[in-house]
């Protein structure tokens, strides 16, 4: 299952090493003195970050960034930063900080230093009140329809783990959340948080999230190695931003619901 989970998003990792040679990040007092602070969002991971119709960027990552750059008294500049390139924008200098849903792992560690978690991703099984089963392991058996979506890498998880259910993909979180809501599928297993806005278009629908989670994934703010001192003010902000309810007000305000395993802050962390 965690070897599962690791292997999305790290098919790069050893070319990073390879390939992108380490260039010495900018300190925090240099940070400070250019008044600005490069984020590297997810231009593809609504909600995290997406242009709205002015072309301005909005999301959960965007609210944080906003939030970060005001404490440290700079302006944010976003740079859009696909999935595979988090860790090489980090080791070649052209970022300051990844947001982006980084989760941490180990592999990653070895290549870039991460500040206390940011959020959380639970992987976990939505259904309704139409199905029984208290573990996700109830729902492998026959006669149950699972939606996900093409090309997700819980896919492959769910036919290894889960081989007695039967799969129906799609293209998109909408139509996977569709599906169960029309009947065409029983349950969806997946990083449950992304999906709970979608289900608002199913008011009568008596959506539940079961209880035990298969995984959760703490996702943390990437740094370049040895940055230190930015991590450390780094951490002080988010403790503040986590004691405050900013952060989860935050990720409820853009995913229709709270987050299934909230951050508790840690001042010693």
């Amino acid at each position: 299952m965690l070897k599962g989970w690791l292997a999305r998003g790290l098919a790069v990792i050893g070319m990073v090493a390879a390939l992108a040679p380490a260039v010495e990040a900018r300190t925090l007092d240099q940070i400070l003195s250019e008044g600005k602070i490069r984020i590297g969002i997810n231009p593809n991971f609504p909600n995290m970050s997406v242009r709205n119709a002015s072309g301005e960027w909005e999301g959960f990552d965007i609210e944080i960034g906003k939030a970060i750059a005001k404490a440290l008294g700079v302006e944010p500049e976003w740079v859009p930063t696909e999935t595979p390139q988090r860790v090489p924008f980090l080791v070649s200098d052209r970022i300051d900080i990844s947001l982006g849903a980084l989760t941490r792992n180990a592999e990653r560690a070895k290549l870039i230093d991460y500040t206390v978690p940011l959020h959380t991703e639970v992987l976990a099984v939505l259904a309704t009140d139409k199905i029984k089963g208290d573990s996700w392991e109830d729902f492998n058996r026959d006669g149950v329809t699972l939606a996900n979506m093409r090309g997700n890498w819980t896919v492959g998880w769910i036919q290894e783990n889960m081989p007695k259910a039967k799969l129906e993909l799609v293209d998109t979180l909408a139509d996977t959340v569709r599906l169960v809501a029309q009947g065409r599928a029983d349950a969806i297993v997946e990083n449950i948080d992304f999906f709970m806005a979608f289900t608002k278009n199913y008011p009568d629908v008596n959506w539940r999230v079961v209880p035990n989670p298969i995984f959760v994934a703490y996702c943390a703010i990437g740094i370049q190695q040895g940055n230190h001192n930015l991590r450390e003010v780094l951490n002080i902000i988010l403790y503040d931003l986590h004691s405050s309810g900013m952060v989860n007000a935050t990720w409820e305000k853009f995913y229709g619901a709270p987050m299934l395993r909230k951050i508790e802050p840690d001042p010693y962390f």
